[in-house]
């Protein structure tokens, strides 16, 4: 089997195509943009595979999505390609809708293009999963129920409002020209190699470095914590297994506010390179809120997990850990990024500025 993936130098994508060589014997073709966020390094041990073929494009260059399909022939798509940060929609959506909305457009057509050309056993056997997000639901207050599959969409973001876009333009693909697609939805993902514009990997660089360590309002807005390799070995059960028209909610019911996860974050420092100066929770500050700033997101993942047979292998406790000694170790990924441009300083501001 040939699987075509989208995003695959991404934060996300890496991990799933690192778990798809590993794990399975398919040939994976990624194609990526290279965008800021990308890294060829994520890939690691397996960039050099004979079963891994990578193409340099935009998913909105119709051609070159066109190209891809008719050379490689896929019997299976994973589309993550995404701008995926609040904060940068918040400061430029115009690019969020441009990649998320109008992307995964051009790719859903590249695809039904190929797909109406299949004999008849491969078009039932083809399958197109699309990668999104629990912020499509909305905000939950303290006692709502988590999301699940029937939950209604509520974007509140530009980033969010992207997403919830393409879901509808992949689910619209299944019911008007009956292209065999799905979706999964997840919470925050944390994990190796993350871009440190995320809170985790933020948190943690600024607390190596001595920084202010900043948490949004009073820091009690919650997520739902998951592992990101744990989130690949469940979109790979899905991308081979998935049922057209479904949808999988993926998650790990590992709610924690922003403020416990900071302070998880300088208790495990401290336990594993102690500061001299002191115990790291002395940097917490807090900074004005993020605009429209949803209050809590959480996943019930009891459908996939039923439907996939699929369950997290992480605490969230071991998880971070896992994660920090990732970045206590691999200093030499990380550190380029904070010289050559991103170094911590606070994203989606441009609007309040205006205002002022």
């Amino acid at each position: 089997m040939t699987i075509l993936l989208t995003g695959g130098f991404g934060f996300i994508g890496s991990a799933v195509v690192r778990r798809l060589l590993s794990a399975t014997d398919e040939v994976v073709v990624n194609i990526d943009k290279m965008t800021y966020a990308a890294s060829r390094e994520a890939l690691g041990m397996h960039a050099g595979d004979r079963r891994l073929v990578n193409i340099e494009a935009d998913i909105c260059d119709a051609e070159a999505m066109r190209a891809a399909f008719a050379t490689h022939r896929p019997r299976r798509v994973i589309h993550l390609a995404a701008e995926s940060h609040v904060d940068r929609s918040i400061d430029g959506p115009a690019e969020f809708i441009q990649t998320n909305i109008v992307g995964t457009q051009v790719l859903l057509e590249a695809a039904r293009a190929y797909w109406t050309g299949l004999d008849p056993a491969a078009k039932d056997d083809f399958r197109f999963h699309h990668v999104s997000t629990d912020e499509v639901f909305g905000s939950l207050h303290h006692g709502d129920a988590p999301f699940d599959e029937h939950t209604p969409y509520d974007p509140r973001s530009p980033y969010s409002a992207s997403k919830a876009a393409s879901d509808h333009l992949v689910r619209a693909w299944w019911h008007t020209y009956g292209m065999p697609t799905f979706v999964s939805n997840t919470t925050n993902n944390y994990g190796p190699w993350q871009f440190p514009e995320k809170l985790i990997p933020l948190v943690t660089l600024n607390a190596l470095e001595g920084r202010p360590l900043p948490v949004y309002g009073d820091g009690s807005n919650v997520r739902d914590w998951l592992h990101v390799e744990d989130h690949a070995e469940a979109l790979v059960m899905a991308l081979l297994n998935g049922q057209a028209g479904a949808t999988y909610c993926i998650g790990p019911r590992q709610e924690r506010s922003n403020l416990q996860v900071v302070q998880a974050i300088c208790a495990t420092l401290d336990r594993l390179r102690p500061d001299a100066a002191g115990p790291r929770a002395r940097l917490i500050t807090f900074v004005r809120d993020r605009p429209g700033h949803d209050f809590r997101y959480a996943m019930d993942p009891s459908g996939a997990e039923q439907a996939l047979g699929w369950k997290p292998r992480f605490d969230f406790e071991s998880g971070l850990e896992h994660s920090i000694r990732w970045y206590l170790d691999n200093e030499a990924w990380w550190r380029p990024i904070r010289e050559r441009g991103y170094a911590g300083q606070r994203l989606g501001t441009k609007s309040e500025k205006a205002g002022e």
